[in-house]
């Protein structure tokens, strides 16, 4: 038998890619660039989002696998100042739309959830930024404070850790040739640094947020898809370095 005919174009290679997604950092992004969706929406919309980093012009891309990076939602509860009340996490909308949206990920091929904890001790409602300026400028009173005047801090424990160790393990281990980290964070560089030396082509999806320079010398390119109109998601663009 005569050997197999190569349907890829000549200046066409393989590449196998996984794609690592900071949760928090694409929920914030999304809802900025996207508006709010239903937890079935935004699960539908990351998985497509993830799926046109895979389309290129000079290289065929094959998933590894999606990793998806969070902490379920708080469950405890929480002293709320403006109503003197304590207020059960659990029953709140916020809880609800995050565990539906994990749930709906866990039903998309080639996910793989890595979920880390909340802090215990890092939970409280404070004045978001524009309520303090306000308050501080005297164009707010006291008595006038409203629930949207609130945020709910909360710090998330083992995520960054987890992407790390992931970047290590796929590079040692061979597994792919190329990684594409969706993010905003600068804590990746470690990793991304010994995941290089390793000979893994390094890509940053920043989701058009701008990042430091200093960022640059420690990927191999930005990849980010390029935003047409407000609400849709047209080709991608990229700088290689």
């Amino acid at each position: 038998m005569g050997k197999a005919k190569n349907l890829l174009p000549d200046h066409k290679h393989q590449i196998t890619t996984a794609i690592l997604v900071d949760g928090g950092f694409y929920r914030k992004r999304a809802r900025y660039l996207y508006g709010y969706k239903s937890p079935s929406e935004r699960a539908d919309e990351l998985n497509e989002y993830c799926y046109k980093h895979l389309r290129d012009k000079y290289e065929n891309r094959y998933l590894y696998r999606i990793f998806y990076y969070d902490c379920p939602p708080a469950e405890k509860n929480i002293y709320n100042p403006l109503t003197d009340k304590s207020e059960n996490l659990k029953k709140s909308r916020e809880y609800i739309w995050m565990t539906d949206f994990l749930n709906e990920l866990k039903h998309h091929r080639k996910f793989a959830l890595r979920l880390g904890r909340l802090s215990d001790t890092q939970l409280n409602y404070h004045l978001n930024t524009e309520a303090t300026k306000k308050l501080l400028q005297g164009k707010l009173a006291v008595k006038d404070i409203s629930q949207q005047d609130l945020v709910l801090n909360i710090e998330q424990k083992g995520v960054d850790m987890r992407i790390g160790v992931d970047i290590s393990s796929l590079a040692f281990k061979n597994q792919v040739n190329q990684i594409i980290l969706i993010s905003g964070d600068s804590d990746f560089v470690p990793a991304a640094k010994q995941a290089r030396r390793e000979g893994i082509d390094f890509i940053l999806d920043p989701m058009g947020a701008p990042i430091k320079e200093d960022l640059f010398e420690h990927i191999d390119g930005i990849r980010t898809p390029k935003l047409k109109m407000p609400n849709k998601v047209d080709e991608v663009s990229e700088i290689d370095l």
